[in-house]
């Protein structure tokens, strides 16, 4: 089995792309139906309409965590053009049990460098950066 592990986090992460077979060496697979193994957690960083095919995946598989990436916090609305955040796929993670952040980068959260830092600082004053 190919995967990558993070340095000290110990995940195993695979990558999913229906257009590419390989990424950076690693075998990347074009559905989480494909993955040796079921996922934990879902990261998408995609188009919205892309997000709605995943999350059905998703529940198909019994999936429970998932997180939509958006560039710019996590307020309905904010950055419509780049966010892979789906109202129709948040509503179906809320109707079948999964836990979603929808919308936000890992990078505020994880060790942020100083803009991802100010990001999030910024979004949680402003109130866009509320999970649910």
């Amino acid at each position: 089995m190919a995967y990558k592990k993070f340095k000290g986090a110990g995940y195993l992460v695979y990558a999913v792309n229906p257009h590419i077979t390989t990424f950076e060496g690693d075998p990347c697979y074009p559905d989480l139906q494909s993955l040796p193994e079921k996922p934990e957690a879902v990261f998408i960083l995609a188009n919205p309409k892309v997000t709605d095919i995943i999350i059905q995946q998703c529940v198909n598989l019994g999936i429970k965590h998932v997180w939509m990436h958006c560039m710019l916090g996590t307020k309905p609305g904010l950055a419509t053009s780049i966010s892979s955040v789906s109202p129709e796929a948040v509503r179906l993670c809320h109707e079948n049990g999964i836990a979603v952040i929808p919308g936000s980068c890992p990078n505020q959260f994880l060790k942020p460098d100083v803009g991802h830092g100010m990001m999030h600082f910024m979004w949680h004053t402003f109130g866009f950066l509320s999970v649910k």
